[in-house]
């Protein structure tokens, strides 16, 4: 399957997500939950998510301070959004509220798969298929075995 979220596009829907996951609590109403990980979860990752937003080196980045590859940055949000998936169940609140938690977290994975440059559809490169060792070095017979 294709990428098929533009870097800038994925700017945008980082920054986003992280305003949604930052404002859910109160948007989705759910701050009442007694159990603290529905609350601080969302907004611990939001916080996360904004930060890497604004140093990351995607397009609408800040141009003077490009500390976060997008690989790097796609990876990460796979990961939270399947934690995020999966905390409802986790910490057994899922009878009070799942839904935010849930699609929030599709969103975060969905974006982290489908753009352009992820490590999740992007193939290596013909010019290196020995994973970093030129074929120059392989026919002088530098490689250490």
């Amino acid at each position: 399957m294709k990428p098929f979220i533009s870097r800038t596009a994925y700017g945008v829907l980082n920054y986003a997500i992280a305003a949604l996951l930052l404002a859910s609590p109160w948007l989705f109403k759910f701050s009442h939950v007694t159990i603290a990980a529905a609350l601080f979860m969302p907004l611990l990752m939001g916080w996360l998510q904004l930060i890497m937003s604004m140093f990351s080196e995607s397009p609408t980045g800040f141009s003077f301070l490009k500390i976060f590859p997008i690989q790097m940055q796609t990876c990460v949000d796979v990961l939270m959004g399947s934690f995020l998936l999966a905390l409802p169940w986790t910490y057994a609140f899922c009878n009070q509220v799942f839904w935010p938690h849930f699609l929030l977290g599709a969103a975060l994975m969905i974006k982290g798969i489908f753009v352009e440059q992820s490590p999740f559809l992007t193939r290596p490169h013909r010019s290196l298929p020995e994973a970093g060792i030129t074929s120059i070095d392989a026919q002088e017979g530098r490689l250490n075995h």
